[in-house]
């Protein structure tokens, strides 16, 4: 019945935490960005610092946290922790949170508008396909839905990449590629990050990072890009680079996409472009335009672990 069906994703209390570990950007189990995802009980507000703990604890890239806003499972708290600090935009955690609210019947639960403990439980299927889930974070609303074969498409702010003009900031970032110089085609920057625009995909693939001189440059992350070879079914190839986070490479990087996505697009005078993140476990990130300011991030996701916590919410 649809009332057994709300039941069965009523929030959990804080002697019932669940965790989850969640591979982003994956069609596969152990490719693409794992990240932890936690469901904050209602009944016990958790501190900044426990949240922190518990990220290291994980030891994943991200530990995103989650709690819903209001009576229905569509609007939620979203937090990012690295172990060791919290950032204001994390992509394939987001994924990760939204795979998991689809999988587990909290997004399907609010799909019809019911909320908490009542019975119009949208279509009672427990994968809420076309629920769009509202993300409230850092860095604004960001949104999530599910799309026929069972990707997830983000939507994310356009994190535009601006000319580096500074000299000295110039000199600082081609000496910390490890690359000779002449492979250096274009170099640029985000709010966030660095992005070096490397002349060919096998610079990219073979490029050997200098950790600490990448570490002192002093941003969130350094990422290379190139254009990927003609006769391949993407357009464009990265990796990046966070040592200062405790992230020496990551995997896959979504919010990255939000600055790569967008440069490639203009520069191939495309309005979709498909992202490969040439990384150990490696992933795709299909990319398209949505105006100037937003940029929508399409990807799998596999749950590969599921566990409840032994330990209490402080």
């Amino acid at each position: 019945s649809s009332s057994s069906r709300t039941s069965s994703a009523t929030w959990p209390r804080y002697d019932h935490v669940p965790i989850y570990l969640v591979d982003a950007f994956a069609d596969a189990p152990f490719h693409g960005n794992p990240a932890a995802v936690c469901l904050l009980p209602h009944d016990v507000k958790a501190s900044d610092r426990w949240m922190q703990q518990l990220a290291m604890e994980m030891n994943q890239a991200e530990t995103a946290f989650l709690l819903p806003i209001g009576p229905s499972y569509r609007r939620y708290s979203l937090r990012w922790f690295t172990p060791v600090s919290e950032v204001d935009l994390c992509g394939h955690a987001t994924l990760a949170s939204a795979k998991v609210l689809y999988e587990s019947g909290y997004a399907a639960a609010g799909a019809g508008g019911g909320g908490v403990g009542e019975d119009n439980a949208g279509d009672g299927d427990g994968d809420g396909d076309g629920e769009t889930l509202l993300f409230e974070t850092r860095s604004g609303v960001l949104t999530a839905s599910k799309e026929e074969g069972g990707t997830i498409t983000l939507e994310f702010p356009n994190e535009k990449v601006e000319e580096m003009k500074d000299p000295d900031l110039l000199e600082a970032v081609t000496k910390a590629m490890t690359c000779d110089p002449g492979c250096i085609e274009w170099i640029g920057e985000t709010r966030f990050d660095y992005v070096i625009h490397l002349k060919k995909e096998e610079d990219v693939r073979h490029f050997e990072a200098d950790m600490a001189a990448i570490a002192n440059l002093g941003r969130r992350g350094t990422m290379i890009t190139a254009k990927a070879n003609n006769d391949s079914a993407i357009d464009y190839v990265a990796r990046f680079f966070a040592p200062q986070l405790g992230i020496p490479e990551d995997p896959v990087t979504g919010s990255a996409h939000c600055s790569l996505g967008p440069y490639w697009a203009a520069k191939l005078h495309k309005d979709f472009v498909r992202g490969y993140q040439a990384s150990k476990r490696g992933g795709n990130v299909d990319v398209t335009l949505q105006g100037d300011d937003r940029v929508k991030l399409e990807g799998g996701a596999v749950i590969t672990m599921q566990g409840e916590l032994k330990v209490l919410v402080l």
